[in-house]
C-alpha cells in the first residue's frame, strides 16, 4: 500500500510555470513506476507523463512534450512534474499515480494507487 499526496497546484497566467510534487508514504516510491494524469471538467482522465522506477526513462503526451518534465527523487520518495509554457488548455485537476510494473504505462486502468489531485488553473 502506498499513499500519494500531490501539492503545488494553483492559478497561473498563460506562459507561466508551475511545479507539482507528489509525496509517497507507506512504501518506498522506487518500487513503483509513476505517472501524472489530468482531468478537466466534463472530460475523461488523460495521461500526461510517466517515469520508470529508476527514472532512466520518461514519456510524455504529445500535448505536453517539450513543455513538461517529470522527475523523481527516490531518496526523498517524491515525484515532480515541472510545467512550463502553460496554456489555458492545461487547466485541470492533476493526479499522481503509481503502478508496480517496469514499463512506461499510459492508461489510467494500469495504475493502482492514486493521489487526491491538485487543481491547476491557467488564465489567458
Amino acid at each position: 500500500q502506498v499513499l500519494l499526496v500531490e501539492s503545488g497546484g494553483g492559478l497561473v497566467q498563460a506562459g507561466g510555470s508551475l511545479r507539482l510534487s507528489c509525496a509517497a508514504s507507506g512504501r518506498t516510491v522506487n518500487n513503483y513506476g509513476m505517472g501524472w494524469f489530468r482531468q478537466a471538467p466534463g472530460k475523461e482522465r488523460e495521461f500526461v507523463a510517466a517515469i520508470t522506477r529508476s527514472g532512466t526513462t520518461t514519456y510524455f503526451a504529445d500535448s505536453v512534450r517539450g513543455r513538461f518534465t517529470i522527475s523523481r527523487d527516490n531518496a526523498k520518495n517524491t515525484v515532480a512534474l515541472q510545467m512550463n509554457s502553460l496554456k489555458p488548455e492545461d487547466t485541470a485537476v492533476y493526479y499522481c499515480a503509481a503502478h508496480q510494473f517496469l514499463a512506461i504505462l499510459t492508461m489510467p486502468s494500469d495504475y493502482v494507487y492514486w493521489g487526491q489531485g491538485t487543481q491547476v488553473t491557467v488564465s489567458s
